[in-house]
């Protein structure tokens, strides 16, 4: 009896440390995390309740003239009462969706339309062109920012200079002075009507559809490369015509790898600081500002750490409906057996 309570006791202690031991493989990382995410996470929450401002840097939340304000940096958000001219947090926020669908809408037919394109059989130098149009993706967002930024320039920039040239073949004889980037009348004032969308906006939108599409045909070349030729070779026997086989056999097929990547694009549109910072830094008059560099501007330029760290914790929680919503229609993170 003895023996068989010591089996026991050895084959329970046995299981106890075989269910410990992946927890103590995941502790030098949850450590880690503890540090570099989850403490940094918690003092934001902390400094978003307070008037944090230069004056407590020192200190940080010891500092003697600190002073704990409640909600009062929430409220000013989302009332205006900010120290900021021109800014409405509603309409940052829809400008902010805008911005990210109207990306994501180009971005995804063109990735899918050149990826066909590419993939025709016969077509020459085809792993030229896919080596040209991946050059995009690894180029920084902010040297594109930037580059961009010298092409919509009023005086010198490259558009004006070819709508200039594009003019004279029509007799005109003025340089074209496009202010691509400084002007605050809005071509289409009903697009948006809680906030104009400058011309700023439509340069961006060029901009970003330069920077997004070559993803979205990697995407797009790697799931074609997956469709059996025997549905389409079926299908043309049956006397379907080219754009019913693309209807019916390819945008069912390259859905299921193209929704993901939608998803990816709207939350990299939707956070994408350095592109916006650098192109435009939110102008005309904020109107193309979105969430993350209106929170740097508080930080960088009015030195409101408190409600920078409160817009902060709105920024979470609009990005974590944006994740549960597009996880929910998707169902981007369920395996097939959970589907």
């Amino acid at each position: 009896m003895a023996t068989m309570e010591i089996a026991g006791t050895v084959s329970y202690g046995a299981r106890l440390r075989r269910a410990l031991l992946p927890y103590l493989y995941l502790l030098p990382a949850f450590a880690v995390m503890a540090v570099i995410t989850f403490y940094p996470l918690v003092y934001q929450v902390i400094v978003s309740f307070t008037d944090f401002a230069t004056k407590d840097l020192r200190f940080g939340l010891a500092s003697p003239t600190l002073q704990w304000v409640g909600l009062k940096n929430y409220i000013d958000i989302l009332t205006g009462g900010l120290p900021v001219q021109n800014f409405e947090f509603f309409r940052v926020l829809t400008y902010n969706f805008w911005w990210a669908i109207t990306n994501v809408m180009l971005h995804v037919p063109a990735g899918v339309l050149i990826a066909v394109l590419l993939n025709v059989q016969g077509l020459w130098f085809k792993k030229i062109y896919r080596a040209i149009y991946i050059l995009p993706v690894v180029v920084p967002p902010l040297v594109v920012a930037t580059v961009w930024r010298n092409i919509f320039d009023e005086q010198y920039g490259a558009m004006n200079q070819f709508l200039t040239t594009v003019a004279m073949w029509f007799g005109a004889t003025d340089p074209v002075r496009i202010r691509w980037l400084t002007e605050y009348t809005p071509p289409i004032p009903w697009l948006l009507p809680n906030g104009p969308l400058p011309l700023a906006y439509y340069a961006m939108m060029i901009a970003n559809f330069w920077l997004g599409w070559p993803f979205m045909t990697v995407v797009a070349t790697g799931a074609l490369q997956s469709i059996p030729k025997d549905l389409y070779e079926a299908a043309s026997i049956d006397g379907a015509s080219d754009s019913q086989q693309f209807w019916h056999i390819t945008v069912p097929l390259l859905r299921p790898a193209m929704i993901p990547a939608a998803v990816y694009g709207f939350t990299t549109s939707f956070n994408l600081f350095a592109f916006v910072y650098f192109m435009t830094g939110g102008g005309p008059a904020r109107t193309t500002e979105i969430l993350v560099t209106f929170a740097y501007d508080l930080v960088r330029n009015l030195r409101l750490y408190g409600a920078a760290a409160a817009f902060s914790v709105f920024i979470f929680f609009v990005s974590l409906t944006v994740f549960l919503i597009t996880n929910r229609i998707t169902r981007a993170t369920e395996t097939y057996t959970e589907a």
